[in-house]
């Protein structure tokens, strides 16, 4: 699979932290991406093209990030038929309630899949998860992901059973 199948789109830079792991999982699971910065109230055109353009260029989901007043999802997906799944910033005035607010409220028409604040991971396996139903290869890719969480998430209660709370707190540095 070599066309880049997911647009990331953050609405500044300061977003890159939090969606390296969106692209982290992307990459994980093979999945082929791109990610730019464009703004849906400082660079709208930009922002615009990016979108008018995805689905020729075989885009299948777009992830769009932004906090603040959030827009950036709604607009890129008032442009496209593509599934948008947007990220909710962490914000310091609202601790990113507002980013939330901003891109869950869509009006009717308009749908925006939502997840949570600073959800970047959970964006990319929904991203995998849309593409997956046309791509054999990336829902078996999924299916081991899901596996390997559950063998982590089994592991660890194994451990807290034969350590104890305060020990296996204590392993973790608590």
């Amino acid at each position: 699979m070599s066309k880049v199948l997911v647009g990331i789109v953050i609405g500044s830079d300061s977003d890159l932290p939090v969606l390296q792991e969106a692209v982290k999982t992307l990459h994980q699971l093979g999945i082929p991406h791109e990610i730019t910065i464009a703004s849906a109230h400082r660079t709208p055109n930009q922002a615009e093209a990016y979108v008018e353009t995805a689905e020729s260029r075989g885009l299948g989901v777009i992830i769009a990030a932004a906090g603040g007043a959030a827009h950036l999802a709604g607009v890129l997906a008032a442009r496209t038929t593509l599934p948008v799944i947007g990220v909710p910033m962490k914000t310091s005035a609202l601790g990113g309630l507002d980013s939330l607010f901003s891109i869950v409220q869509m009006p009717a028409g308009v749908p925006v899949a939502t997840v949570s604040i600073n959800g970047a991971r959970n964006a990319a396996i929904l991203a995998a998860q849309i593409l997956g139903i046309k791509y054999p290869e990336i829902r078996q890719q999924i299916k081991k992901l899901k596996q390997e969480m559950e063998r982590e998430v089994q592991a660890k209660a194994q451990k807290l059973a034969q350590l104890g709370v305060d020990a296996y707190l204590k392993g973790m540095g608590t």
